[in-house]
């Protein structure tokens, strides 16, 4: 390990050979200027274009740069895991490849990581150069997630964000879970979660990877999340709790129903044969949902505790020291 490195850059891309010189020329100059050492881990997401050879040409030049390629496109979420996993730096940064993210916002986020004592400190493009089809849907991904998650932050999807080195060690990033890793942070234990305006560039290559299917995995996996922050360590809270109720309210009402017929029938009453009540039905429905739902929970609770690394990436090519 590179005892006493400042900060580690971590930057996921996919498709970006045209940005990556002017990207690691800028990180360098802000690193030099304010006396960092540094690390530069450039994970590529199974580029198409050539972005690897540009990595590779870049470390003959650029010493402190390390990086992995992936055989194919996972995604965004196990780059940053990868990346994290190799990062050596007191402080974490992630970034865009695509020059949207300035590094000039380094010095400042770090100060605020180890003198305001953040764990985590997440970008916010207050000003933002996207056009509105990305813009609007970003707006309503936040608020639901501020809402959902009860942490402050207007824009949990910026890539531009600075951690302290435990928070990266301590979290899992899979699916599309980077776009609320201030989520999986805050489960994680780690509260103390801060903001910064950070300036906004206009895209000077490529074209934007983001789809309506992104947004829509999204949201699916704000829903996993939420659901994993409140019963993930004990599934059987939820689904056995449902169960329950559910079985109990059959049990009773099939009971009351046999119950009833069985005192009309000896007291001479008007009567209806339990089969013909279609209450009778839905009771049954209700003990059968409860009992699945039971062993629901007593499954998850049985694959949780012997739960394992669900993120195995084939690498195609490694960069180190």
């Amino acid at each position: 390990m590179n005892k006493g490195l400042d900060i580690s850059v971590v930057v996921p891309l996919y498709n970006e050979a045209e940005s990556l010189p002017e990207l690691v020329a800028w990180i360098d100059r802000v690193a030099k200027a304010n006396s960092l050492t540094y690390e530069i881990i450039m994970v590529d997401d199974g580029s198409t274009d050539g972005s690897w050879d540009v990595v590779k040409r870049l470390k003959e030049e650029y010493p402190s740069i390390r990086g992995i390629s992936f055989m194919c496109n996972y995604g965004k979420s196990p780059a940053l895991y990868c990346g994290f996993d190799m990062a050596e730096g007191d402080v974490v940064f992630t970034m865009d490849a695509d020059l949207q993210d300035s590094p000039d916002e380094i010095p400042e986020m770090r100060r605020m990581i180890l003198e305001e004592g953040y764990d985590l400190v997440s970008g916010w493009k207050k000003k933002r150069y996207d056009p509105i089809s990305k813009r609007w849907p970003s707006k309503f991904f936040n608020f639901t997630a501020r809402v959902m998650s009860g942490i402050k932050l207007h824009d949990f999807n910026c890539g531009l964000k600075a951690y302290r080195r435990k928070v990266v060690k301590s979290i899992e990033v899979y699916g599309e879970m980077h776009r609320y890793i201030p989520i999986l942070a805050k489960r994680a234990g780690f509260k103390r979660i801060g903001e910064k305006v950070v300036a906004h560039q206009e895209r000077k290559y490529g074209v934007s990877k983001f789809g309506i299917e992104r947004m829509v995995k999204g949201y699916l996996d704000l829903i996993s999340i939420t659901f994993m922050s409140h019963f993930g360590r004990s599934p059987m809270y939820l689904f056995g709790g449902l169960g329950t109720l559910m079985f109990l309210f059959g049990g009773v009402t099939a009971l009351w129903i046999i119950v009833d017929k069985i005192y009309s029938q000896y007291n001479g009453l008007v009567w209806r044969g339990v089969t013909e009540q279609p209450m009778f039905y839905l009771a049954l429905l209700a003990i059968v949902l409860g009992v699945q739902l039971f062993l629901a929970g007593f499954l998850g609770e049985m694959i949780n505790r012997r739960s394992t690394d669900r993120n195995s990436y084939l690498i195609d090519n490694r960069i180190d020291k």
